[in-house]
C-alpha cells in the first residue's frame, strides 16, 4: 500500500505539471520574448515586427535591473524571510515603471498613482510575494539601481499570474523614480496560429536587424522543460518501482505465512462438499478485496499527498487524473489477485486426509 502510494503521488504530480506546461502555457504564452532593446532602437524595432509579424501582438515595456538592498530601512541580509519569498530578495532583478496600471494586472489592495504623479517614488508590488516576505502599503523598499540606492514607498499590491509567460515584474514604480536613468527595453511578441517556418523568419529577420537584442522562442524553452520535467519524473519513478517491488515481495511474504491457515479452510470445505472452482472463486474474491482496500487507501493517501505539493507547495492548480485511478486500482488487483492465487494452487493440491489426521 505504502509503495503504491508513492507511486499514485509521483504519477499525479508528474501529471499536474506537463499539462500546466504542456496544457494551459502553451495557449497563452507568447512566442517570442526581446530582451535588451536599446531605447533609440525601439522605434526601428516595433516597425521591423509589424513588418514580419502583422497580424501580431507587440508588447514592450522600459527594464532596468536592481537588487532589493533593505525593507523598510533595514539591510536585507538582516531580515528573516521565509524560505518561498527569499528569492525575490535574492541576485538582481528585473525592474520596470509605467505611468498607467497593467492591462493583465489586478490590484488586491492600495491605488495605482496618477499619470501626471511627481510625488515622492512609488511601487506596485506582486500581492503574492509581498505576502510571503511579510509586506505591508506604506512599506518602503530600497533598491540599487546602477550604483545609486533608490527608496519607494509601496502604494499597491497586485496580483501577478506568472504562469502567462508574459511581461510580470514582482515590482513596478512610478516613472518619476528613474527620471533620467539610462535603460533598455523587453518586449513580447504574441501571434497565433504560426508555423515553424514563420517563427524561423521572424527570428532570422530580429537577428541580423538587431544583433544585440536577445531573443527567446518560448515554445524552445518550454520543449526543454518538459524534457527536463519527464526525465526527472522517470527517474524518481524508477526508485518508486524498487520501493513497489519490495511492497510487492513483502506481500508475497504475508499471503505465505497465511498459506497453512487457507490450506486448513480449503481442506475442512473440500470435506464438505466444496468444488475447485468454488475455492478458487472464493480466494480470488479475498485477494480481491484485498487488492481493492489497497488501492483506496494509495488513491486517498497519494492524492492527498500530491494536493499538499502542487497547491501548497508549488502553488499551481490540481488537478485529479481519472487514468491514474483507474491505473492504481488495476495494478493492485491484478498484483494481489496473481500473488494470491499462484499461492492458491498449492493450497488446492494438499490431499485431505493428512491435514485431517493433524486437526
Amino acid at each position: 500500500g505504502l509503495g503504491l502510494t508513492l507511486l499514485v503521488t509521483l504519477a499525479l504530480i508528474d501529471g499536474n505539471l506537463r499539462r500546466q506546461i504542456s496544457g494551459s502555457l502553451p495557449e497563452r504564452a507568447p512566442n517570442f520574448f526581446f530582451v535588451d532593446i536599446q531605447s533609440a532602437d525601439v522605434a526601428s524595432f516595433s516597425a521591423l515586427i509589424g513588418k514580419e509579424a502583422p497580424q501580431g501582438v507587440l508588447a514592450k515595456v522600459p527594464m532596468l535591473r536592481g537588487r532589493v538592498m533593505a525593507l523598510n530601512g533595514i539591510d536585507v541580509d538582516k531580515v528573516k524571510v521565509p524560505a518561498e519569498g527569499a528569492w525575490v530578495l535574492r541576485g538582481d532583478r528585473g525592474l520596470t515603471y509605467d505611468t498607467r496600471q497593467p492591462e493583465n494586472a489586478t490590484l488586491t489592495e492600495g491605488s495605482w498613482w496618477p499619470e501626471n504623479y511627481s510625488g515622492e517614488p512609488l511601487v506596485s508590488f506582486s500581492a503574492q510575494e509581498g505576502k510571503e516576505i511579510g509586506l505591508k502599503l506604506g512599506d518602503t523598499i530600497t533598491v540599487n539601481v546602477l550604483g545609486r540606492n533608490v527608496t519607494a514607498r509601496i502604494a499597491n499590491f497586485r496580483q501577478v499570474e506568472w504562469e502567462t509567460m508574459g511581461i510580470n515584474f514582482v515590482m513596478v514604480f512610478s516613472p518619476n523614480t528613474f527620471a533620467g536613468a539610462p535603460h533598455g527595453w523587453m518586449a513580447t511578441l504574441t501571434e497565433k496560429s504560426t508555423s515553424t517556418a514563420d517563427d524561423a523568419r521572424i527570428l532570422n529577420a530580429v537577428t541580423r536587424a538587431f544583433p544585440a537584442v536577445t531573443t527567446v522562442r518560448v515554445k524552445d524553452a518550454l520543449d526543454v522543460v518538459n524534457r527536463l520535467v519527464g526525465q526527472l519524473g522517470s527517474a524518481i519513478r524508477a526508485a518508486a518501482g524498487v520501493a513497489l517491488i519490495a511492497s510487492v515481495l513483502v506481500l508475497a511474504g504475508a499471503l505465505a505465512a497465511g498459506n497453512r491457515a487457507r490450506i486448513h479452510d480449503a481442506v475442512v470445505l473440500k470435506t464438505l462438499g466444496a468444488t475447485r472452482t468454488t475455492l478458487i472463486s472464493a480466494f480470488s474474491l479475498e485477494y480481491m478485496l484485498i487488492g481493492l482496500a489497497t488501492a483506496i487507501f494509495a488513491l486517498a493517501a497519494g492524492s492527498a499527498a500530491a494536493w499538499f505539493v502542487v497547491a501548497r507547495i508549488m502553488t499551481l492548480p490540481s488537478h485529479f487524473m481519472p487514468e491514474v485511478a483507474v491505473a492504481t486500482i488495476l495494478f493492485s488487483l491484478v498484483i494481489t489477485v496473481g500473488i494470491g492465487l499462484a499461492g492458491t494452487w498449492r493450497v488446492l493440491g494438499h490431499k485431505a486426509a493428512p491435514v485431517l489426521r493433524n486437526l
